[in-house]
């Protein structure tokens, strides 16, 4: 009994719990652009929902894999024990489990867009599910393979053009059949606050990342310059989410409480020098982007 419960906290570890209120934060913006335009279809929000987390789930999963053979979950590393690299989860099994993620993923991923063909079309349909195969690879491959671009500094773009392009942009059109002004301005701001998420992690272990030659930002600019490209990514964020409220007319106060928090996150991350004060921050960043998704669906109802 006790072993099984070993085993289902490792899991659960691994899957990083903490990290998946953004899927949940990218989504709901996306279908807000859809309520909106008074368009929003129940069955493509719950299909769209599920695909996102199965992805995100596939990513932490395949980044505890790939660090771990690749040395990047090594002695220096502050951060929570990771699952294959403490011994908790066999690789062979961590494989097996990618496997079945990545198939969940792409009948998800089917489900969604046979659901949604009656409003995007074909054309629609076949460039998204392409985008989809590109998505489950890329989140196999960030930290896998013989180059995985994530150890040459490409893990920004990749989270900011998976979260803010393909999981807000994208659901908004799997909702709508459009874009708008207004989806790109949520687009960039959850994008940027995903990206964020990722820059604490790595800055926390930017010495581990250092002796595994995983070349992040943080590495590649060092931590004092990471902590200002954090605040721009913040900031950059809010000012993004101010111009759709802006262009939406929906209500301003439901977004001071997200904002004060992450203004507060902001005075957080300038007093962190130790790698081990970086990681709580992280959860606070994922819970305060949700919270934002949240106080914005606030202010369209109350508008």
């Amino acid at each position: 009994m006790q072993k099984s419960t070993h085993t289902v906290k490792a899991w659960l570890q691994a899957i990083r719990l903490r990290t998946l209120f953004l899927s949940f934060s990218c989504v709901f913006a996306g279908t807000l652009v859809g309520d909106l335009s008074h368009q929003f279809n129940a069955t493509v929000f719950l299909f769209t929902l599920l695909t996102a987390l199965f992805l995100q789930v596939l990513s932490n999963l395949a980044n505890d894999y790939g660090d771990s053979i690749h040395g990047a979950d090594n002695a220096q590393r502050k951060g929570p024990s990771r699952a294959v690299q403490s011994g908790q989860i066999g690789s062979t099994q961590m494989k097996k489990a990618l496997f079945f993620v990545a198939v969940l993923s792409f009948f998800s991923g089917i489900t969604l867009l046979l659901s949604s063909f009656p409003i995007i079309g074909l054309t629609a349909t076949i460039v998204l599910f392409g985008m989809g195969i590109l998505a489950i690879a890329a989140a196999i491959y960030y930290t896998n393979g013989k180059r995985p671009y994530g150890y040459r500094g490409l893990g920004d773009l990749s989270v900011f053009v998976f979260f803010g392009g393909l999981g807000v942009l994208g659901t908004a059109y799997l909702q709508t059949g459009m874009l708008s002004i207004a989806a790109v301005w949520l687009a960039v701001c959850f994008g940027l606050l995903a990206v964020g998420v990722l820059n604490i992690n790595n800055m926390r272990d930017i010495e581990a990342d250092q002796l595994a030659a995983k070349y992040s930002i943080p590495v590649r600019i060092g931590l004092p310059m990471a902590k200002r490209y954090h605040y721009v990514l913040i900031l950059l964020a809010l000012n993004s989410c101010i111009y759709f409220v802006q262009t939406t007319g929906i209500s301003a106060y439901f977004i001071i409480l997200p904002f004060v928090a992450l203004i507060y996150h902001i005075w957080r991350i300038s007093r962190c020098n130790l790698a081990e004060e970086f990681d709580p921050l992280l959860k606070q960043l994922s819970l305060s982007t949700f919270l934002l998704a949240i106080s914005l669906y606030a202010g369209f109802y109350w508008a």
